[in-house]
């Protein structure tokens, strides 16, 4: 089994990871493949072979998603393809699992190779959902939300098009029929496997080979702060954290919005940013176990991302999102569906109007019982267990 993580942000190393576990090594020989193993994610003992691919580095794809331009272009893909054909040829896997690792889209079918894509269900050409959120582009920057939200829906088939161009150029290149637009392109494989639940994320007509594992989800092996266990209970907790992909242009205004709350913040900062002059309610601390974090606190705040959402949710916990880059955006979109969460732009994210928003989150029950029936559901979906068995089913 090959495991090929695209290691832009942790949640696509993290989530292999978490999957690459649930295999037993006498029965399965597992390859990981990724430009980096943080020792803080590898360290377990469990027999794991490695494979060093290149990455598009952490920070050059958060500017290219803040320029609001490709993630990859045509070159950049090709080179990946190169890449994952000696890969493949070398390991010779029965199954090949991947995320966000689009040159895989070529390069598998190239070699008869069985791939599996794990992408969140809420990019699915058949996700159930009234229209798209308006992504943070930097046309919304510069013309405003209120003159470009009407436009999207026209606009966005032809920006999903030029998204998925290089990796249906590419196809062409090597004798492979075009997949179609980015929703095609991102859950293309032999099989789709959903990080989610059809209670978030609802599917209608999606093919047999589309599953729903359940969350996968992912915490350090750490201890939380100290200070949390001195903190009296008069006032709630509120755990704040950007992840690796969060703005930290909204940092500063979200903290003066929480000083002037009657809250206490655990603040994670994922090593992003120094943590001089605080407000006094808040505790820092580089990473924290989040599932832990989220169980103590009254709201998560977050990028809006599912790894940091689904965490909270999992715990009946709700979340307000400050999302980023798109799927952060289509993540908190299918959470304020269910009532569970409030996403905020970051163009609207002034102090005063996230105070006014933690606040009302805090007192607001309904989202806190709606984000506990979820948790049943999140709880319910084994996703080691499913995992196992698919692929069993593939590779018994």
């Amino acid at each position: 089994m090959l495991f090929v993580a695209e290691n832009v942000s942790l949640a696509q190393v993290v989530r292999l990871y978490v999957l690459s576990r649930c295999l037993d090594p006498a029965r399965y020989e597992v390859w990981f493949a990724s430009c980096g193993y943080d020792p803080m994610i590898f360290s377990d003992a469990q027999p794991r072979r490695r494979y060093p691919i290149k990455s598009m580095s952490a920070a050059a794809a958060m500017r290219r998603v803040e320029r609001g331009g490709q993630l990859y272009d045509t070159r950049t893909l090709a080179a990946y393809v190169t890449e994952d054909l000696a890969m493949l040829e070398h390991v010779q896997p029965a199954l090949v699992i991947g995320d966000l690792r689009l040159s895989l889209a070529i390069s598998a079918p190239k070699l008869g190779v069985p791939y599996a894509a794990l992408i969140n269900a809420y990019w699915s050409p058949y996700g159930l959902r009234e229209r798209f959120p308006v992504p943070e582009h930097p046309i919304v920057r510069w013309f405003g939300y209120d003159r470009v939200a009407p436009h999207l829906d026209r606009a966005l088939p032809f920006v999903f098009d030029h998204f998925a161009r290089p990796v249906n150029v590419l196809r062409r290149r090597h004798g492979l029929p075009v997949i179609g637009s980015l929703l095609e392109v991102l859950t293309f494989g032999d099989h789709t496997l959903h990080p989610d639940v059809p209670e978030l994320t609802p599917l209608a007509g999606a093919p047999a080979g589309h599953h729903f594992l359940g969350p996968v989800l992912w915490s350090p092996q750490l201890p939380l702060p100290a200070a949390l266990e001195r903190l009296p209970e008069s006032r709630p907790l509120v755990y704040v954290t950007l992840g690796s992909t969060g703005s930290l242009r909204v940092l500063r205004a979200l903290l003066q919005a929480l000083a002037a709350l009657p809250v206490y913040v655990l603040l994670a900062t994922a090593g992003r940013f120094r943590t001089r002059e605080l407000p006094a309610n808040v505790i820092p601390a580089d990473f924290v176990p989040g599932a832990e974090a989220a169980r103590r606190a009254r709201l998560v705040i977050c990028n809006g991302g599912s790894s940091t959402a689904y965490q909270a949710l999992r715990e009946g916990v709700p979340v307000l999102g400050l999302p980023f880059n798109f799927d952060q955006s289509l993540a908190m979109a299918a959470i304020e569906r269910t009532g569970a969460g409030k996403a905020l732009r970051l163009g609207e994210a002034r102090p005063e109007v996230l105070r006014a928003h933690i606040a009302a989150l805090l007192r607001d029950e309904d989202a806190r019982a709606v984000a506990a029936r979820l948790a049943l559901a999140l709880r319910r979906a084994d996703s080691a267990q499913r995992f196992r068995d698919f692929v069993r089913a593939i590779a018994p």
